[in-house]
């Protein structure tokens, strides 16, 4: 269920910010067909801070209808209150999310002993698996490695997405922990190197724009081809970065309208890419051989 790559896919949206779910269809379509190894629903580049519980529960029971059990559907269902996070992950569990991903709790700023506890209760609450996630670049506090060990040993917790790019975090959570535990790449330019040092995978924001070169990318990791692997990353190398020209996901959603998948939607606080910006997306995304229309 956590290998490979994994898009943390987009929310589609209409102009007046509704959700476009034909567009959604025609997402999940493009991941069947790209050899897409998993799918998040509902996360940051999801733009979960502005999607109801309501919207997030549809999400997930029309991609788990569309995939029809060819594709894990992972669920965006961390908080930063414990008892919210425990509702929305029961939510996620019933609307036929395979796996949970649990944000650490983002403003409030727990400690260690918090950020653990709270894992652990919401990994009790639920039956299926869950997976950390640590992006201390935008929750302000830090899951460190000595934390995610002790987690390691909850029979819920499968693994972590660890989306600091620090590559020693990467060596010491793989060594560390359970031959069973799960680590993946939360960081599209480091992603080929964690391969490297036994990552399984990545929760990519890159696998929504050109999501067949990176599951290659991911399949020729996993097979010690890691030279095959070092070349596709070279030619997305301006892709990923070009990605966060502005804050994700705001220019992988004006990359997308420009292959023609999806409509300008974004919700407020986001706004749509910066006209100034649109020319470096455009050509990262003719670096990296997408076929633009």
């Amino acid at each position: 269920m956590f290998t490979g790559s994994t898009p943390a896919l987009v929310t589609p949206m209409l102009a007046d910010g509704a959700i476009d779910f034909a567009a959604w269809d025609r997402l999940l379509d493009l991941h069947l067909a790209a050899g897409t190894d998993a799918l998040v629903v509902g996360g940051t580049t999801g733009e979960s801070p502005t999607l109801d519980r309501a919207e997030l529960e549809e999400l997930i029971r029309r991609a788990r209808r569309r995939v029809a059990g060819r594709l894990p559907v992972i669920a965006g269902s961390g908080t930063n209150g414990t008892t919210k996070s425990i509702a929305l992950s029961r939510l996620c569990e019933a609307a036929g999310a395979d796996a949970l991903l649990l944000v650490t709790p983002y403003y409030n700023r727990p400690t260690q002993l918090g950020m653990r506890r709270h894992f652990e209760a919401i990994a009790d609450a639920v039956a299926i698996p869950v997976l950390l996630y640590n992006v201390p670049g935008r929750t302000a506090c830090d899951l460190l490695p000595e934390t995610v060990l002790e987690l390691a040993a909850h029979p819920r917790i499968a693994g972590i997405k660890e989306a600091t790019g620090d590559l020693a975090r990467i060596r010491a959570i793989v060594a560390g922990a359970p031959a069973d535990f799960v680590v993946l790449s939360g960081d599209d330019p480091t992603a080929a190197e964690a391969l490297r040092l036994g990552a399984r995978g990545v929760i990519s924001v890159t696998a929504n724009v050109a999501p067949r070169p990176m599951h290659e990318l991911c399949a020729a990791a996993r097979a010690g081809r890691h030279g095959d692997a070092a070349a596709i990353d070279a030619q997305l190398a301006a892709l990923h970065t070009a990605l966060f020209v502005e804050p994700n996901p705001i220019p992988a959603k004006w990359a997308l309208e420009r292959l023609g998948l999806i409509g300008p939607g974004i919700r407020l606080p986001l706004t749509p890419l910066s006209a100034e910006r649109r020319a470096a997306v455009e050509a990262a995304m003719r670096t990296a051989g997408l076929d633009l229309p």
